[in-house]
């Protein structure tokens, strides 16, 4: 990786806090690879080869009244990423019962250890999106059960499902570094019975699932939710998050086109992760 050259940015935000969480899941979604928060706001980095000039034009905070951000960025070459990735990586603990560390982390007394190797994918449990569908995926039943992880970043959420009893998982991400790490991950934490697929929903096709998962940003949901609902088994359950509240009732009038009935949701700092079933 020392090859690669990347672009930096350097946001200066005020206040701190939920606009750092906020525009991190944001850039994320937009293809920022890592990010690393500092006493100002948070730097985050694309691949040069990844970068366009507008690709800031989609991020809805830096369009809000409610804070001040301001940035720059460079042209730098990284040339040992992990080691600083390694360096910013906090380990986190969900309800008290679901840990989710680095494997230089010790380890926690939950009931569920999850050990994530802190690389570029997104997915550590730190994002508001993520935080939310790990507490759902604890409060709900997923002993024997098909699932379905889109969009799977790390492969966090899949790896949860089967510490929750899950049979048969399909971790799928569009994203060759996420597909890799997902590899990675799921053999780590020692997992049978997950499979990760690299593509978008056109693997889904002729699939059928118990449970859905999809932390994915909203554009890609109202264009794929036809898509999930089909793969869904009858009594089936579909977790949606990476939007905001003031999204739902697009998401909803969208899922009620799928007889999809809305059942439960999670907010975190203006992000929402909503259960479904049909």
């Amino acid at each position: 990786m020392s090859n690669i050259i990347y672009i930096g940015y350097e946001f200066k935000v005020t206040p701190l806090q939920p606009a750092v969480e906020i525009l991190i899941a944001e850039l994320g979604y937009a293809g920022f690879e890592s990010f690393v928060e500092t006493d100002q706001g948070v730097t985050a980095y694309i691949q040069k080869e990844e970068w366009q000039a507008d690709i800031l034009d989609d991020i809805q905070i830096l369009n809000s009244d409610e804070f001040e951000i301001s940035y720059e960025f460079s042209e730098i070459e990284q040339t040992n990423w992990n080691a600083e990735w390694e360096k910013n990586f906090s380990p986190i603990v969900v309800d008290d019962s679901c840990a989710v560390r680095a494997p230089f982390h010790d380890k926690f007394d939950t009931e569920y250890d999850i050990i994530i190797e802190p690389k570029m994918s997104f997915g550590t449990g730190h994002h508001e999106t993520t935080h939310m569908m790990i507490q759902h995926i604890l409060k709900n039943d997923f002993k024997g059960k098909s699932v379905l992880d889109m969009g799977c970043g790390t492969g966090v959420l899949a790896i949860l499902a089967e510490m929750k009893g899950a049979q048969t998982i399909d971790a799928v991400d569009y994203d060759n570094w996420c597909y890799l790490n997902s590899l990675e991950n799921v053999e780590r934490n020692n997992c049978e019975y997950i499979t990760v697929i690299e593509g978008d929903a056109a693997v889904l096709k002729g699939k059928k699932y118990d449970v859905v998962i999809a932390n994915i940003n909203r554009n890609i949901l109202l264009q794929d939710l036809e898509t999930y609902a089909s793969c869904m088994n009858a009594n089936g359950t579909i977790f949606l998050s990476g939007f905001y509240n003031d999204d739902i009732p697009v998401i909803q009038e969208a899922c009620e086109k799928q007889l999809l009935k809305f059942e439960e949701k999670l907010e975190r700092n203006h992000w929402v992760a909503l259960k479904f079933i049909n």
